[in-house]
């Protein structure tokens, strides 16, 4: 397995987002990276960073992307139902807390998310 790079960059969008917000509007993210709220237009607010942070997480414990497509309209479809695996022979050796802390952060619903 290649080594996978992670850069945290691009804090152009970045917002101060207090309790009073009804919720960000601007459609900004990398694709694979985005939350679901973004991709279907939906005010959105610090649950979408939970997201990032789960999408992080999983590449760093296995090397590639929970969502990966080609297609751009079909990696979305699998961002907005949360349709990822832990595929073996990658994951075998990773924690099922990891897994369960991963899960908890790529759940579709923001509400449930954490």
């Amino acid at each position: 397995m290649d080594d996978a790079s992670i850069k945290l960059a691009d804090f152009g969008f970045a917002k101060r987002v207090d309790m009073h917000d009804e919720g960000l509007k601007t459609a900004c993210g990398t694709p694979g990276y985005v939350a679901p709220e973004i991709l279907e237009s939906r005010p959105y607010g610090k649950s979408v960073d939970i997201w990032s942070i789960g999408v992080i997480t999983y590449i760093l414990l296995c090397g590639y992307p929970p969502f990966h497509d080609d297609n751009h309209h079909a990696l979305f479809r699998k961002i907005k139902q949360g349709q990822f695996e832990f595929d073996a022979p990658y994951w075998d050796a990773i924690s099922d807390d990891a897994k369960h802390f991963i899960g908890q952060m790529l759940v579709v619903d923001n509400k449930l998310r954490y």
